[in-house]
This record gives structure tokens, C-alpha cells and sequence, in this order.
């Protein structure tokens, strides 16, 4: 959202982000910054609260067209539908979802995405995923893949984070969530097979905190594990980095991928549905949970130069296929033939 609006905003449409939850962020602080309107339902609690369909439902008059991210904003505008006439689209962003194991509730998925004009899907395998989950239920689907500012990471500074300044250590970095779907104890267990001046920076921060602090502690790694939380100024945290590592259990892109590619870092990711398409020919994929296997090529990218220089030759170029601009020219074909249909 961050980089997606203002170029939204560029192109002339008049946007405005919505949060469930509106805890301050510095991801937020700089959409303000850019001129992009931010409110929210108030901070905390059950984003499943009724009190936030209450409120969204005479939101959604207010505006031409009404697109929503994740599951509780695409329920409740869902139903909020029933109720005030608007056009709705969405965007899928994962292969999976846990509710997908849910057999009693596909019927409520097929009735939510019944509502939508338009399904946005941030990869081709999510797409095909998507639509196998629903059984050929009849859905107007499009790809359009997710993208980034690639200026913004390669021209970037390095972060002159103290623990990151050592030149006689290697910086392996992870920058995700700290939930279910992102492994960090595969990378974790990882580093403990590796020599002592390999590092990890962790950056992100999340319900999974405490246990992944406790595993790191039950390794006796704290001194070479560095939890740096969430962070605005990631681009300058890659381009300090000497490796960067995407541990997912499943993926609907890979965004994180894209960047560290675009900072010039050579990539280990899971090789995992979504993922993969973007890292397989260019960076290096790993099967999952297999702690030794990222070992193994975090310790060739450490000894390996050629290796290492060819592994992010490759990158730069898969990185250039997902700038922002192509994301934006997507979003701004759907939200046009949205409009065009009224």
C-alpha cells in the first residue's frame, strides 16, 4: 500500500485506505506523508467484530469502487453489500489460507467471492489455486502481480544499524511477519550450523515472537541473533545484508524476494507454491523445513565469490519484471473496467 496508492494517486484516481486496526505504524506515517488519507476503526480488539461491519457499512456508499485485502474486510464489505449498493473487488494474496481446510465454511467462501465484480490475484499459482478451491464456482479472476519500487532498494543506503557494522561478520537477514505461514525456526536451527560469524537479523515483529526468542535461546545463539522488529527503512537494512533468506511454509507471491533482489542480495527461498515463481531461474530455492539444505548454500554464497556474484547477476534481472509501475497499470485496468461497467 505504501508504494501502490501514491502511484494510484499519480494516475489520477482519488484513493483512501481503510485499516480494521488503527495501531500507528511508521507504514502509515509515510502514506500521510505522500498525501494518502488514513482512518481507521479504532486500535485493538477482534477485527471479526461486529462493531466493524456497523461502521464500514455506510462507508461503502461513499466511494465508486470499494477494494478489500484479507479476510475480514473482503466477510464484511461482503455482506455490507446486501445492504448499500457498491462495486467491489479484492485481492488474493496467498496460495493458501487455513480456512480452505475448513469444509463447513466453503460455502461461505463461495458465497463472499460471489460478491466480488473482480478478483485480483498476486500470482499465477494463486489463481489457479483460488479457483480449484471453489470449484469452478463462477468468478471473474485476473493476475496481476505484485510489485515494488525498484529504485527505492537498489539506490538505497546501507542501514548503519550497530550490530550490522562488523565487516568480519556474515548478515544473513529475513524480513517477515513473525506468524504461522513464515518458517523462522527452519532458519533459525539453520545458523546453528553455521560458524560463528554468521549472523541473523531478523526484522519484523508478531504473535510467534516469544517462542521464536525462546528456541533462540534454547540454541544458545543470542549473541549471533539480532530481532531488529518492524522497520520502515527495510531497504537500507537489505543493502546492508550480506544473504537474505525467505522461509515460508506457503506463499501467494513472494514480495520480500523481489526486494532483496532489487538490493542486490543473493536469495534462499522455500520452494513453495508462489515463491518459487518468482525466485526459480534466478535466486536459489530450498525444500521446505530443511534446515541443513540453507546451511549448505548460505555456506557456498559465503565461500563461493562466482556463485555469489552470478546467483545476483540473474536477480537484477527477475527483479526489473515486478516494479510498482506494471502493478499500478494492473490496478488501474480493473478499477477502469469497473467503472466502465457502471
Amino acid at each position: 500500500m505504501v508504494e501502490l496508492l501514491p502511484c494510484l494517486k499519480d494516475k489520477g484516481f482519488d484513493v483512501e485506505l481503510l485499516l480494521f486496526d488503527g495501531i500507528e505504524t511508521p507504514f502509515r506515517r509515510e502514506l500521510e506523508a505522500k498525501g494518502i488519507k488514513v482512518f481507521d476503526f479504532g486500535i485493538g480488539g477482534s477485527v471479526y467484530s461486529p462493531m466493524r461491519l456497523m461502521k464500514l457499512i455506510p462507508i461503502l456508499k461513499k466511494y465508486d469502487i470499494v477494494h478489500t485485502h484479507n479476510t475480514a474486510p473482503q466477510l464484511f464489505a461482503a455482506i455490507g453489500s446486501m445492504l448499500r449498493s457498491v462495486n467491489l473487488c479484492t485481492t488474493e494474496h496467498n496460495t493458501s489460507n487455513r480456512r480452505r481446510a475448513w469444509k463447513w465454511f466453503a460455502p461461505v467462501d463461495h458465497w463472499m467471492y460471489s460478491r466480488y465484480r473482480k478478483i485480483i490475484c498476486i500470482s499465477d499459482k494463486t489463481e489457479e489455486n483460488l479457483l480449484a478451491s471453489l470449484k469452478n464456482f463462477p468468478t471473474d479472476t485476473i493476475t496481476v502481480y505484485n510489485g515494488i519500487l525498484i529504485e527505492k532498494y537498489s539506490k538505497a543506503q546501507p542501514a548503519k544499524e550497530p550490530a550490522l557494522l562488523p565487516p568480519d561478520i556474515i548478515k544473513i537477514m529475513m524480513v517477515a511477519g513473525f506468524r504461522y505461514q513464515k518458517d523462522h525456526p527452519t532458519v533459525i536451527k539453520a545458523l546453528k550450523l553455521l560458524p560463528d560469524n554468521c549472523h541473523l537479523f531478523l526484522v519484523g515483529d508478531g504473535e510467534r515472537r516469544e517462542e521464536y526468542e525462546k528456541l533462540t535461546a534454547e540454541l544458545s545463539l543470542g549473541e549471533r541473533i539480532h530481532f531488529l522488529g518492524v522497520r520502515s527503512d527495510v531497504p537500507s537494512l537489505l543493502k546492508a545484508a550480506d544473504i537474505c533468506i525467505i522461509s515460508s511454509h506457503w506463499e501467494g507471491f513472494g514480495l520480500a524476494a523481489v526486494e532483496a533482489m532489487a538490493a542486490g542480495k543473493p536469495v534462499i527461498a522455500t520452494d513453495v507454491p508462489g515463491l518459487a515463481e518468482v525466485v526459480k531461474g534466478a535466486g536459489i530455492l530450498v525444500p521446505p523445513e530443511n534446515p541443513q539444505s540453507i546451511a549448505a548454500e548460505i555456506h557456498r554464497l559465503a565461500t563461493d565469490k562466482r556463485y555469489y556474484e552470478d546467483t545476483v547477476s540473474a536477480e537484477r534481472a527477475r527483479a526489473e519484471q515486478y516494479d510498482i509501475s506494471k502493478m499500478a497499470d494492473g490496478y488501474a485496468r480493473v478499477y477502469n473496467s469497473l467503472d466502465e461497467a457502471n
